[in-house]
């Protein structure tokens, strides 16, 4: 939880003074003073879109995944295993950022098969059917 938050908790639910928030806190009363005053929430800072050692490979991978994903259990190709291909292939990254890629994958294929999602309409309703009582005609 950030600083920020900490700060105007401490003002508004526990009626704290800036010199005691101060003291808690280890910062100057100016800078205490600041953050209440402050309208943002928390301030949040851009990061760059940096690229991955794994997007040369990322076509591949994914490419594995597919066809792995209709394979049943026993024959899938482990994770492992499809680390270990992409080093012989050139890749210097390591075995989590392939994991990390393969939940992805995974999720966003989850929700591209689902069929029922926000926006659209399956009809619960049937019309009415005439429904014979009775015996079974033997065949």
């Amino acid at each position: 939880m950030g600083l920020l938050n900490i700060i105007r908790r401490m003002h508004l639910r526990q009626k704290l003074s800036i010199r005691e928030m101060a003291k808690r806190t280890g910062l100057s009363r100016n800078t205490v003073t600041k953050h209440l005053a402050a309208e943002k929430v928390e301030p949040k800072f851009a990061t760059p879109e940096r690229p991955s050692r794994l997007d040369p490979f990322a076509e591949k991978l994914a490419g594995w995944l597919k066809t792995n994903a209709g394979k049943s259990r026993k024959e899938r190709q482990t994770l492992k295993k499809m680390h270990a291909d992409l080093v012989t292939l050139g890749f210097t990254g390591s075995y989590n950022r392939v994991a990390a890629f393969a939940r992805e994958w995974r999720a966003d294929r989850q929700r591209e098969q689902q069929t029922t999602g926000r926006g659209t309409f399956v009809p619960l309703a049937f019309p009415p059917r005439r429904v014979r009582l009775g015996k079974l005609p033997k065949a």
